[in-house]
């Protein structure tokens, strides 16, 4: 079966950074999963997936437009610390999720003082030339199931012990415009 819109595929798969400094891989893992077409891959390597079959391999070299995007300046803001109401300690390097007007998204700490906190709201890759190497493990048409809830499901559905509709992070910016942990 060929890649194409709302085909489930899995990959092994590495990503670095252009001049080689390893940044993930599933190598010793799990494939990774995924629906075509969900925009969950970056847009590069979907594109270059798009009616490919188990076993092809790929080299990818992505610019940042075609991966996680350029950094954008606009996503770094300086917040009341008042926002992250029940948050004791905020640390640089924590993750929230944070509600805005283009949905969730997490935002990073970069910096913290007695009244505010520096959040950036930029992919941690963002601005980054990447290159992908892997291979295509396998391609199978998605679920009714999961092209309604829009990811791949483990084994046994929604129901199953393996898979949970409960992707919370451990604290999260509620609609209240507060940081709460959870």
């Amino acid at each position: 079966m060929k890649i194409e819109k709302n085909s489930v595929v899995a990959i092994h798969f590495g990503v670095a950074e252009v001049d080689g400094n390893a940044l993930d891989s599933t190598e010793n893992g799990s494939p990774l999963e995924f629906i075509q077409g969900a925009q969950y891959l970056v847009p590069g390597l979907e594109k270059e997936l798009e009616g490919k079959e188990a076993g092809y391999k790929f080299d990818v070299k992505l610019e940042a437009e075609d991966a996680y995007g350029p950094f954008q300046e606009a996503l770094v803001q300086e917040v009341p610390r008042s926002l992250f109401e029940g948050v004791d300690e905020i640390e640089v390097g924590m993750s929230f999720q944070a509600e805005t007007d283009q949905g969730p998204r997490t935002v990073e700490v970069t910096a913290v003082t007695a009244e505010n906190v520096s959040i950036d709201a930029n992919h941690p890759l963002a601005g980054m030339a990447l290159q992908f190497v892997g291979e295509v493990v396998s391609v199978r048409a998605a679920t009714a199931e999961e092209l309604s809830h829009g990811h791949v499901h483990a084994a046994g559905g929604c129901g199953s012990e393996a898979h949970s509709h409960d992707h919370k992070e451990e604290s999260d910016c509620c609609n209240s415009g507060s940081c709460q942990t959870h």
